[in-house]
């Protein structure tokens, strides 16, 4: 069933108007439009276990991630965010652990995609908040579904409730939004 407008929070805006103009840091005069409603009308096979609101609320990407893009959101998925004014901190992570890899490195592996310059965070993002650009969103659901392999590693080595087993793992599974708590 096709919605006619799109849900943020308690407003509700017309589809066909809907516009999100990006100008941060990263990026500069890329817009994008809002196709479905917020958090609904995924793909079959993405069915993400946290949503981009949990996962900030959480502790991820070190406090630093969307701290200059936040005005492309709305205001309600930060006001319990773990952010970091200043510099990465590993405190601000849900298992207090550094899990990622720099920006460059990411780069350089190819896993960085068009239009989205901080990569899967800020496509799942946008792609919950209801932008659709159905070659990008195939590639990056496939790379969720890939990663799943490391929630099958934690099942396999950590005790039930053993949230110290492969902290680093566990957050990074947080941080592409899968539960680690399991």
């Amino acid at each position: 069933m096709r919605h006619d407008f799109y849900r943020d929070g308690k407003k509700e805006f017309p589809l066909s108007h809907f516009v999100v103009f990006v100008d941060d840091k990263m990026q500069h005069d890329y817009s994008y439009h809002l196709v479905e409603p917020a958090g609904e009308n995924f793909a079959l096979d993405f069915k993400p276990e946290l949503t981009p609101i949990e996962m900030l609320n959480m502790g991820v990407f070190e406090g630093k991630y969307l701290n200059d893009c936040r005005n492309e959101f709305p205001e309600f998925w930060f006001e319990n965010a773990h952010l970091s004014p200043g510099r990465a901190d590993i405190n601000q992570n849900f298992f207090h652990v550094k899990s990622r890899l720099p920006l460059s490195e990411w780069r350089r592996r190819g896993w960085i995609l068009e239009p989205d310059p901080r990569g899967w965070f800020q496509w799942y993002c946008r792609y919950y908040y209801g932008r659709r650009i159905p070659r990008i969103d195939e590639i990056q659901i496939n790379r969720w579904k890939n990663f799943r392999r490391h929630k099958a590693q934690i099942e396999k080595n950590c005790y039930i409730g053993d949230l110290n087993c492969r902290a680093r793992q566990r957050q990074a599974l947080l941080q592409w939004a899968y539960d680690p708590f399991f």
